[in-house]
């Protein structure tokens, strides 16, 4: 109202007259009629706040925290790790593709489960992540290494058991929903079996709810599978329950190190189960592979620069999309049709070399497979491999033999059945590990002292044994634990360690890391190095996290301070999750039998950051043992000590199998067991060779190859400024500030490591509002706790590396809820003004009005972006870049109405192009998948109504039925998705800041 500005109305009606126009106006509660001299226009929108440059900042970090934007990586800082580039290619796969699936196929060494952690935070970060489920096999379980390896990145998972399981499947089929308290969990591959598919059994013969009877199957934001080629066969309990829960999931990470061959069906039967509705059958996926030679070729030409290479390249693409596949999939495609015509129109080197990464994202897998080979990432460093070869003194030959005749005999006597089998097998490892082990080894045997984890720590599929089993062979056992208690202290072995360790206290770097499977070995071997005055660090996997870091962060010590440790005595548990690249020589007391439990060893030291050009790797062998043969035969065949050989995973699993079994074969005299042994060098172990080289050239096939140099610029242009640690410890700052109403940031301290204190009633303030029965995360838990509780200080980093030293401290990352509720009040801010001076003499003198807008992008790819206006062109290209250097000017006047709505018709016409474009690409992209979803399903369907047809069995055909039902009610939620995703297609934009730059020469 004109005669009072404090009323404010909504006009809802107009009538025109020849006199004066009348307004219907909502005012007061009630509806007016007004002459159009009474009112005036309301001005609604406040007026831009004055910021500070680090408030300005602050608010830009939140922007970019509550509206996540596809360029940027979240996950850079958000992890109690070392920071490796190649372990984030996963991750920007990840994010790019049209589906949150992915196939992890790194060889071992590269580190799967840092990049699954990697994974889980990035999608954390942009969208909530109420339920993770972890499958992997029971060996991973009892070494907790999941559990270890999550902690780093501040999440806690429990383990279910049989009894957790019904529970969660009970509580599903009675609520619809999985069981909060089991939302973070890890199951192992034995419980994913019938009882899992079609429920436990009950009283009265009935079974409980299932995952295929359940009215709503349980639906996780995350499923990862490791070590997901055990699940390769189709027909098997594991497959099919693992479809089920992979078809429910939002997003699906499969990790394996099979190598990616097209001849085996091992990849074809990962893709189907991570994405059924495209690699739908095996002739599929071969034509799915079909394009790809072409577009290689392609990549090829763009490369050379040859004269003529556009036509060249453009002929190449012309023949992908002359495919089966290709005519379907690629010719009907956005990318495929932009990159013809960004050929076409390259003028330059830089135009040619930007249609390199579009290129490259036509192969047929590109988006389902993320595969890092180490010889892609560069040598790591050589491998110089020594035999040391020990024998048994004459006492302890005795020992041994009779302890062979002895297991023989049993062997034969029982028929080497079940776990005794496996038990006569350890003993005979034992011994050949150390003779001095022997005694107490057995003794704990005979009193069942020996843990699942101990099992595991010696051999990945240990069977337990019975008190039947030890009962019929216990008297027999005791005098052997006699005959060992007996032996002298004269010990070959111990000698020639302890020669290596002499050595090595005279080089520069006198670290040695000594490996054994047996708990029993280190310990003789730590008591006996302790009593000669080593400074010595035992780990196995019974030592606590802490403990084990601590002994790790020991051994890096220099060797003149007084708490370095010079050997380090470890199981192949114990080290898990642990590097130490610091130390060049490792000891093989022992060797495993599994060649991948010795690449694991020699992973630990030949790994990214090792600064050596050579690793000593000593390898401790008695002849005349079982050890001795195996290694001599087929160990030393298969070249695991001179070069990593991570990418023949599968079948060297299938190689360590066979080797058990000729050793666990008493039957076999000594000539037999040579001769098995050749066989299965001269046939298996020659495949890995094939394999290796096979895969070399295939490679390019799937287009999973990596460039170093490409990997370090996606991830450079996917960090930004206002993500890093100084950002956000800015923003909390801030935040702390404004919440607590203090005029100073509470949080202290000049290093990577801060102290934040805080009297209780200011804690109580920042405990934020929990819905009941909310089940809150490990970083969450432990910030409420602190808030909760009577400590005034807490002491935390922004900085990984000084939170993965030092786990005590409180780790502040993006995902963080003191960041998240940060972030969320500075981005519901309105728009904030600022005034800054910066000298550049490469930038035009003068002041430059700015203003800078938010694009929130809606439909089928969600994004946002911080979008600069600035009427220089030669200070809007360095404009993102100019915070770094500026600094606050009070003196410098901000820009007026007049500029700001100048700078606001600039961003339109940017806004109305953009927009334009973005809505045509919704269509196109909505179209395409339409097609391609409908092809796909009928695809789909004519299949699972064949094996329909087929099945024979009631459970089978329940089976079918059901996922026939689930495929079209997923099509039809699908098409139904993007029909609305293109209806939403939409640019909104917002004002978030605005300003003047003064620049000074």
């Amino acid at each position: 109202m004109r005669s009072d500005s404090a009323r404010i109305g909504v006009i809802t009606g107009i009538t025109p007259s020849n006199r004066e126009t009348r307004l219907s106006v909502f005012i007061d509660g009630r509806l007016e009629t007004l002459y159009l001299s009474q009112v005036v226009r309301a001005d609604l929108t406040p007026g831009a706040v004055r910021a500070t440059l680090d408030e300005f900042n602050a608010r830009l970090t939140a922007l970019q925290l509550a509206e996540p934007s596809i360029a940027n990586l979240y996950s850079l800082q958000a992890g109690r790790i070392d920071f490796i580039p190649y372990q984030f290619r996963p991750v920007l796969k990840f994010i790019r593709a049209d589906r949150p699936r992915l196939l992890v196929a790194d060889e071992v060494g590269v580190g799967k489960t840092i990049e699954a952690g990697l994974l889980l935070r990035e999608l954390q970060a942009r969208r909530p992540l109420r339920s993770v489920l972890i499958v992997c096999s029971k060996a991973l379980v009892a070494e907790e290494k999941w559990h270890r390896e999550m902690r780093r990145f501040d999440e806690e998972f429990v383990t279910l058991g049989s009894d957790e399981l019904r529970y969660c499947l009970d509580q599903t089929d009675l609520e619809g929903e999985w069981p909060d308290r089991y939302s973070r969990a890890i199951l192992p591959f034995s419980l994913v079996n019938d009882n899992l598919l079609q429920g436990f059994p009950q009283r009265g013969g009935v079974k409980g709810p299932g995952l295929s009877t359940l009215d709503t199957p349980p639906r996780f934001d995350l499923l990862i599978v490791d070590e997901a080629h055990n699940a390769r066969n189709s027909d098997t309990g594991l497959h099919q329950g693992l479809r089920i829960l992979a078809d429910e999931a939002e997003a699906v990470v499969l990790i394996t190190a099979t190598p990616v061959q097209l001849g085996t069906g091992d990849l074809f039967a990962l893709l189907n189960l991570l994405r059924p509705d495209l690699v739908i059958d095996r002739p599929t996926f071969e034509r799915m592979a079909e394009p790809n030679e072409a577009i290689n070729a392609a990549i090829a030409a763009i490369r050379a620069t040859a004269p003529g290479w556009q036509d060249e390249a453009i002929a190449h693409l012309g023949e992908a999309a002359a495919t089966d596949w290709g005519r379907v999939m690629l010719a009907p495609s956005p990318e495929y049709r932009n990159l013809l015509s960004a050929t076409r129109s390259a003028a330059t080197d830089d135009d040619r070399v930007r249609l390199i990464r579009p290129a490259e994202s036509l192969h047929s897998f590109s988006t389902m497979i993320s595969r890092t080979r180490r010889r892609d990432i560069g040598n790591f460093t050589s491998r110089k491999a020594r035999t040391v070869e020990v024998p048994f003194t004459p006492e302890q030959q005795a020992v041994h033999d009779d302890l062979l005749a002895l297991q023989r005999s049993i062997y034969l006597r029982t028929h080497g059945a079940g776990p005794l089998g496996f038990l006569m097998t350890t003993i005979r490892r034992q011994a050949a590990s150390s003779l001095h082990g022997l005694a107490p080894f057995l003794e704990d045997i005979l009193s069942r002292r020996l843990s699942d984890l101990e099992l595991a720590e010696i051999d990945d599929d240990a069977l337990d044994h019975g008190d039947a089993d030890i009962a019929a062979v216990r008297s027999e056992i005791a005098a052997v634990v006699a005959r060992a208690k007996n032996l002298s202290d004269e010990d070959p072995k111990l000698t020639a360690l302890l020669d290596i360790v002499d050595q090595k206290a005279g080089m520069p770097n006198r670290r040695l890391l000594a490996f054994s499977s047996f708990r029993h070995t280190l310990a003789y071997l730590e008591q006996a190095l302790r009593s000669r005055g080593v400074r010595i660090g035992l780990i196995h996997g019974g030592v606590a996290d802490e403990d084990r870091r601590a002994i790790r962060r020991a051994f890096a010590l220099a060797p003149e301070h007084p708490d370095a440790i010079d050997v380090l005595l470890s199981s192949e548990v114990g080290s898990e999750g642990l590097d130490f690249q610091f130390c060049d020589a490792i000891v093989n007391f022992d060797i495993p039998w599994n060649p991948m439990r010795i690449e694991q060893r020699i992973g630990r030291i030949d790994r990214y950051g090792q600064k050596s050009q050579t690793v000593a790797i000593y390898n401790f062998v008695t002849p005349g043992t079982v050890d001795f043969d195996i290694f001599q035969r087929c160990l030393l065949r298969i070249g695991v000590f001179e070069r990593a050989i991570g990418g023949s995973e599968a079948i060297l699993g299938e190689i360590a199998g066979r080797l058990q079994a000729v050793a666990d074969d008493f039957r076999l005299t000594d000539e037999e067991r040579r001769a098995r042994l050749q066989q299965l060098a001269d046939n298996e172990i020659r495949q890995i060779i094939e394999t290796d080289a096979l895969e070399e050239r295939e490679a390019e096939l799937f287009g999973v190859r990596i460039e170093r140099t490409r990997m370090n610029d996606e991830i450079a242009e996917a960090s930004s400024r206002w993500l890093e640690p100084a950002a956000i410890e800015r923003l909390v700052g801030l935040h702390l500030e404004r919440e607590l109403d203090v005029g100073r940031n509470p949080i202290s301290g000049q290093g990577p490591i801060k102290s934040l204190r805080l009297a209780a009633d200011a804690r109580r303030r920042l405990v934020p509002p929990r819905t009941r029965g909310t089940r809150l995360s490990l970083a969450e838990r432990e910030w409420e706790t602190w808030l909760r509780g009577d400590q005034q200080t807490l002491a935390l980093t922004f900085d990984r590396e000084a939170a993965n030293e030092d786990r005590s401290l409180s780790f502040i990352t993006p995902v963080h809820p003191l960041t998240q509720a940060a972030a969320r009040s500075f981005a519901s801010d309105e728009e904030v003004m600022v005034t800054l001076r910066i000298t550049d003499p490469a930038l035009p003198a003068g002041e430059h009005p700015f203003a800078i807008y938010q694009w929130q992008m809606r439909g089928l790819r969600e994004d946002a972006m911080l979008v600069p206006v600035v009427e220089d062109p030669q200070v809007a290209a360095a404009f993102m870049d100019v915070f770094t250097r500026a600094h606050d000017a009070s003196d410098v006047a901000p820009p007026g109405s007049a500029t700001i709505e100048g700078l606001e018709g600039w961003h339109h016409e940017m806004w109305t192009r953009r927009r334009a474009a973005h809505i045509a690409e919704a269509s196109e992209i909505a179209r395409f998948r339409r097609d391609s979803l409908e092809a796909s399903h009928r695809a789909r369907v004519a299949i699972l109504e064949e094996q329909l047809a087929a099945a024979s069995e009631e459970r089978i055909r329940r089976m079918r039925t059901g996922q026939l039902a689930r495929a079209n009610a997923d099509c039809r939620e699908s098409l139904d998705s993007l029909t609305i995703a293109e209806r939403r297609a939409d640019i909104l934009p917002r004002r978030v800041a605005s300003g003047t730059l003064r620049v000074e020469h």
